[in-house]
């Protein structure tokens, strides 16, 4: 078990990539607070991985919330080791004039402001603890940038080059800091990223653009998110890693 007794949080995880990044925490021996805006949605993934997670309810944009859900995990465990910045958000694809000032507001608090929420409230622990791992789920739209997600790609970017950033600064507390990149993927997400309803033909002409030719799966993300969080990688920090089929060569 590459996560044996390691405590962790994961944000946006009643579905989708959080929701199996959870289920993989939980079958490397990690425990987990399972966190979302969905309080249901958490509690029921919370509820199928047993006594090795907690369902709790979070608003990312809100720094209160935040706080509270850091508090629910260390009280519940005594110590938190990972954290997965999962949540998130997009406009639907169109012309970037098309998008008004509070959808783009509430793109950047959910992909962007959650994170400085997070950092704040949990590295004062990692630092005490001399080691912790950070997880932001970046995204290839700010790698390759593509028209009709101006805003969205911009976000990611940010989250991106704050991984970066925060790898640099936090690497003298062994707070190990990584973005991962997911191509776009079969979530309830997709048809904002497609613009169009998600047909198979529709389907056929994105998927054309992925040298290996499929969307990605939560389990990719997953997989991904287990291998950056364990020893295996304890000397990695400060990437961008793409898991996209090989979409940004």
């Amino acid at each position: 078990m590459r996560l044996k007794d390691k405590v962790a949080i994961v944000t946006g995880a009643a579905s989708g990539f959080g929701a199996e990044i959870a289920r993989q925490y939980v079958a490397e021996g990690a425990r987990v607070a399972v966190a979302d805006i969905n309080e249901a949605g958490a509690k029921a993934v919370a509820g199928e991985l047993g006594e090795g997670a907690i369902g709790v309810a979070c608003d990312v944009t809100k720094r209160a919330d935040i706080d509270a859900l850091v508090r629910a995990t260390t009280e519940r465990w005594g110590r938190l080791d990972i954290v997965v910045n999962n949540a998130g958000w997009t406009h639907k694809n169109q012309p970037l004039l098309d998008v008004d000032e509070a959808t783009f507001d509430r793109v950047y608090a959910i992909n962007v402001k959650s994170i400085f929420h997070m950092i704040h409230a949990v590295v004062p622990q990692m630092r005490q603890q001399k080691s912790g791992v950070i997880l932001n789920v970046g995204s290839t739209a700010g790698i390759r940038p593509r028209p009709g997600l101006t805003w969205y790609n911009s976000s990611k970017g940010a989250v991106n080059l704050m991984s970066k950033s925060l790898a640099v600064e936090l690497g003298p507390d062994n707070i190990r800091v990584n973005a991962i990149c997911p191509v776009m993927g079969a979530t309830g997400l997709l048809e904002s990223f497609m613009g169009v309803p998600d047909t198979p033909e529709n389907r056929k002409k994105f998927i054309a653009t992925i040298p290996l030719g499929r969307l990605s799966m939560p389990i990719d993300i997953a997989r991904a998110a287990v291998f950056l969080a364990s020893s295996d990688a304890e000397f990695i920090t400060g990437v961008e890693f793409p898991v996209d089929g090989g979409r940004t060569v």
